[in-house]
């Protein structure tokens, strides 16, 4: 994950700065061209690649955005907000582990734009895609930046990603998804 946030950092806007070190030679460097960065994950399994951000970039910001879908309409749901105060101008890192459908994306994208983050900020940032999520974004928002290690070219009609690599939220924290076997209570001896 490290190297994908590596990466991510390698496509904001640098200007070149020159300090004196404590032997003082001077060294030429580059630093931010900009106000800030701020990492926001959608929840759960963007909160996979925070450790890694924070590895790269000690003060960074970060904020938390929850989405789910609502399995009778299939549509995405906003529960959840915690953006830092005065993120408009700021860079943002949006994290998510997986993207299927892009749906989830979509909305947090529609968030960062509601709170007047420049759409040409925002840095989707994931490990795995599907080809309909990075389509469904890249259409929508052409001027955010897509980010990943690969795509897989199906989606499954529950919305996983195929092959994929499960729930990767669920991997990486050591629970289990819920099962859909224990919905009722037959057969179940007390």
């Amino acid at each position: 994950m490290r190297l994908l946030i590596e990466h991510a950092l390698s496509f904001l806007p640098l200007k070149p700065v020159s300090v004196e070190t404590p032997q003082g030679t001077i060294y030429d460097g580059k630093r931010l061209s900009g106000k800030r960065i701020t990492g926001v994950s959608i929840l759960r399994a963007g909160e996979t690649m925070e450790q890694a951000l924070t590895a790269v970039c000690k003060d960074i910001r970060l904020g938390k955005i929850l989405i789910q879908t609502n399995h009778d309409t299939g549509e995405p749901e906003l529960h959840y907000l915690r953006l830092p105060k005065e993120i408009s101008e700021d860079y943002v890192i949006l994290m998510d582990s997986t993207v299927s459908t892009g749906a989830a994306a979509l909305m947090a994208v529609r968030v960062l734009l509601d709170h007047d983050v420049a759409e040409d900020k925002i840095f989707l940032l994931s490990l795995l895609m599907a080809e309909m999520g990075v389509h469904s974004v890249a259409y929508a928002f052409p001027k955010v930046r897509i980010i990943t290690t690969a795509v897989d070219k199906e989606v499954n009609d529950q919305f996983h990603i195929i092959p994929g690599i499960g729930n990767f939220g669920d991997r990486y924290f050591g629970t289990d998804a819920p099962s859909d076997v224990c919905e009722s209570d037959e057969g179940m001896d007390f």
